[in-house]
């Protein structure tokens, strides 16, 4: 693999020949640790004490929206061995080859939101680091150059694609995990277990502010829904559904170890929601350039992650744009989110509306394509999954003029009745009131899309074609789209 990680990865959204399918699940669980095990998750980790939670609060919160994303997640992995492509690509086979530009969507609604926060804190911390070890306090304009190198750096890796991305997540997991263990005895003698937190909670009263701890969390893992087939489809098919689901989930249950940092660092910082530059002027001097070297890192690891796929799509949307040129359209919006969220918004509620959004969008397509999944018993077709992409119509996945519109009569409602009870500082529903202050968006809307899609498919019988040679799982079929 040497010597192709300095070659620009030609592969597209087209189906990776079988004969490159050299990956393992090991590798996914490098990728999305090493995507995760970064400061972006430091910084999620550092919200629920930034909402005004104790230190044990917010760790409860923490372990819950971890262990219930990874349980969303994991599934979303089987899909790449399987259909040789990427998650919003496969997706056709359950909303259409058409219809799956919804995953398109949703991927480029996660890319500029982590690489937007990837970037910003490694800026931030090379900002807080001038200060720190030189006396030099560029502001506004030291953190502008250093968000333009740093978006350039993430850039410039997902442009070669796949195999250098592996190399920079391999050396993020690492050197990552080593310099957060060592923050043990950088922050140890200051850490206070008993921190009860600035009362001031962001929603009011606790109950409605830990379940928004909880959702921002949770963010996390969902993420990478739209992403894990980006590199799964390395992985050969032969592999065992439990290492395919192990990886991961596993590799979730390890972002404790960045998120436990930043709730306990957050309790020492006198601004949480100025995290970066409060935890460098707190740093021993020691710690402060290893801590760099995290934020610096840890930020290409997220930023490529979140872009790469991102880019890989947008190119089969727009045939006009090649991989390398939508990754650059996408990049380039997410700098202009970078600055007008950093300048001129509020960077922590921006990130928390976008967190917000990813939930409640995202969940209900995943829940979608894992119901289609088992009830299809994991067959794809490869081919027509790429109908749309290669500007052809037809195919076992066309449905009615490209959409099947059970998926989306499942999705959209699912989503917009989630926004409507959605409880929190940028995104506030209408229903939002309705459980006495608790966001219950994310309930309703995955019960709304894991009933309506079966239901829909049970009264209105997908085409017999696309469950293919075996039969459907509990669920009838017709001989052509109605």
């Amino acid at each position: 693999m040497s010597d192709k990680v300095t070659e620009v990865e030609q592969h597209g959204i087209a189906p990776i020949p079988v004969a490159e399918q050299t990956s393992r699940p090991r590798d996914l669980f490098r990728l999305a640790f090493g995507g995760a095990n970064t400061f972006a998750t430091i910084i999620l980790g550092t919200l629920p004490i930034a909402y005004g939670l104790s230190f044990w609060a917010a760790l409860a919160a923490t372990v819950v929206g971890v262990v219930l994303g990874a349980l969303v997640l994991s599934p979303m992995a089987l899909f790449g061995p399987l259909t040789r492509t990427n998650n919003a690509v496969s997706s056709g086979a359950h909303f259409g080859v058409v219809g799956r530009c919804v995953g398109s969507f949703l991927s480029l609604l996660t890319a500029i939101t982590f690489f937007a926060i990837s970037v910003w804190v490694s800026g931030d911390a090379v900002a807080g680091a001038a200060q720190r070890l030189f006396g030099i306090d560029g502001g506004p304009v030291l953190r502008a150059v250093a968000y333009g190198v740093i978006a350039i750096a993430v850039l410039v890796v997902c442009i070669y694609g796949y195999r250098f991305m592996l190399l920079v997540n391999r050396v993020a997991v690492t050197l990552g995990t080593l310099i957060m263990l060592v923050g043990i005895f950088a922050y140890g003698g200051s850490f206070d277990p008993s921190f009860t937190g600035s009362g001031n909670f962001a929603l009011g009263t606790f109950w409605p502010t830990w379940i928004l701890a909880v959702l921002t969390v949770m963010a996390n893992p969902i993420s990478f829904g739209a992403f894990l087939g980006d590199w799964s489809r390395y992985i050969p098919a032969t592999h065992s559904r439990r290492s395919m689901l192990a990886a991961p989930f596993l590799a979730q249950l390890a972002t404790l170890l960045p998120f436990g940092f930043g709730i306990a660092t957050a309790t020492l910082v006198a601004d949480p929601a100025d995290y970066v530059t409060g935890l460098t002027a707190i740093s021993p001097l020691w710690y402060a350039i290893p801590l760099i070297v995290v934020a610096l890192i840890g930020g290409l690891s997220t930023g490529t992650t979140a872009l790469y796929g991102t880019g890989l799509d947008f190119s089969s949307i727009f045939p006009r744009l090649s991989r390398v040129r939508a990754t650059l359209l996408i990049g380039t919006l997410s700098v202009l989110f970078i600055f007008v969220g950093n300048f001129v918004l509020d960077m922590v509620s921006s990130i928390n509306a976008f967190a917000t959004l990813i939930v409640l969008c995202t969940s209900p397509w995943m829940v979608i394509m894992m119901i289609g999944y088992v009830q299809r018993r994991g067959y794809y077709d490869p081919a027509d999954l790429q109908v749309f992409n290669e500007g052809r119509t037809g195919g076992r996945y066309w449905f009615h003029r490209g959409v099947n519109w059970r998926a989306m009569a499942a999705w959209i409602p699912a989503t917009a009745l989630g926004l409507l009870c959605a409880n929190t500082p940028m995104i506030t529903g209408p229903l939002a009131g309705i459980a006495g202050g608790v966001d219950i968006s994310l309930v309703v809307t995955l019960c709304t899309a894991a009933i309506a899609y079966p239901v829909l498919v049970k009264v209105f019988p997908e085409p017999r074609e696309v469950f293919g040679p075996a039969s459907a799982t509990a669920v009838e079929t017709v001989t052509a789209e109605a």
